[in-house]
């Protein structure tokens, strides 16, 4: 009896060795950046991830109130202005990840050939508060009426691009007015100082802008597409516990949404706080933008490259850009596959 049993445990000791061999999960199968990951997330105590934000800080401050801070590596968070100002930060090397529009990763591609930085995934969320607004008492009443006008705008941002449409739709050119490049709060300054005779911004500028009595001359809800690009620093993607923070903190960011989305009133007041507006209005506002398109983050593979694509070639066509750019040369799928896990939760 004792011989039969030593023979068949040491059978099924073989068909175990076997079978692990055969498994789709045999590590020989991974490729090298998935089996770097898996090492990596075991510990992340030695990681700092340096995330860029716009406005203010949205991610950092999301995350605390839902209670998902509590991250195995290190965050050093930074606020910018713009997307194109993380942009510059991340081909410097001084930033891992940010979230932008889909302008900035157009001329970061163009100023570093696509090399330093690269679209990993989308945030999906509304296109509200990208406006096109006039001073409080302005006698200009339509986008035509801005011919031979001043006009602010945020350079390589959402605001130029709209910008752009709104006077292709009133029968006007670039030419046709006069382009002031400012930040989001000179140019605010400018509006209600006087210096222009109208604004193309958005996020606080434009709440500010409401704020102190400015009126919207055309809305960008419906010629943006909502697809916030999440991007990162190509050396971030490729170091294996960076790899694995920025996998972590994208479900992280995917779940503070979700919590944004159960407890309106309690995010809309920490909004209503950094952006030194009321709370009805942050309530109402976010409340519109979740009804218009739920924020979310997708893979890559969840979207096309079209939008994108269309604002590179418009920008060519009226010389903002002086070549053609393939979008697809700095999208990178490598986080397609764990982030379709993150998002079917």
């Amino acid at each position: 009896m004792k011989k039969i049993s030593v023979i068949s445990l040491f059978m099924g000791i073989l068909m175990l060795i076997g079978l692990t061999g055969c498994s789709p999960t045999n590590a020989s199968d991974k490729t090298s950046a998935e089996q770097a990951t898996t090492k990596a997330s075991a510990d992340l105590s030695n990681v700092t991830l340096r995330v860029g934000q716009t406005g203010w800080g949205t991610i950092q401050e999301a995350l605390k109130a839902s209670g998902l801070d509590d991250t195995p590596y290190k965050v050093e968070y930074s606020v910018f202005q713009g997307g194109n100002l993380i942009l510059e930060a991340m081909t410097a090397g001084h930033v891992d990840f940010g979230i932008t529009s889909e302008i900035p990763p157009l001329f970061s591609a163009l100023s570093q050939n696509g090399d330093h930085s690269k679209v990993i995934a989308i945030q999906q969320s509304n296109t509200l508060q990208q406006e096109l607004v006039v001073a409080k008492g302005s006698d200009i009443k339509t986008v035509a009426d801005l011919k031979g006008k001043k006009v602010a705008y945020v350079q390589n941002t959402t605001a130029h691009y709209f910008l752009i449409k709104m006077l292709e739709e009133a029968g006007l050119t670039w030419n046709d007015i006069k382009p002031v490049q400012l930040t989001t709060s000179d140019g605010l300054a400018a509006l209600l100082g006087g210096k222009v005779d109208a604004l193309a911004s958005y996020g606080n500028a434009i709440i500010s802008a409401h704020q102190n009595g400015a009126k919207t001359l055309a809305s960008a809800k419906d010629i943006l597409s909502g697809d916030f690009q999440i991007n990162a620093l190509t050396d971030a993607i490729s170091d294996p516990g960076k790899h694995a923070a920025i996998v972590d903190l994208l479900d992280r960011i995917n779940q503070s949404n979700k919590w944004e989305r159960e407890n309106p009133e309690k995010w809309s007041k920490i909004v209503a706080t950094n952006t030194n507006q009321p709370y009805e209005q942050a309530l109402q506002t976010f409340k519109e933008g979740e009804e218009q398109r739920p924020t979310r983050v997708i893979p890559l593979t969840e979207t096309k490259t079209e939008s994108q694509q269309d604002i590179a070639n418009i920008f060519n066509s009226v010389g903002i850009i002086n070549k053609k750019i393939d979008v697809n040369t700095f999208w990178s799928h490598e986080f397609d596959k764990k982030l379709a896990k993150i998002t079917d939760k």
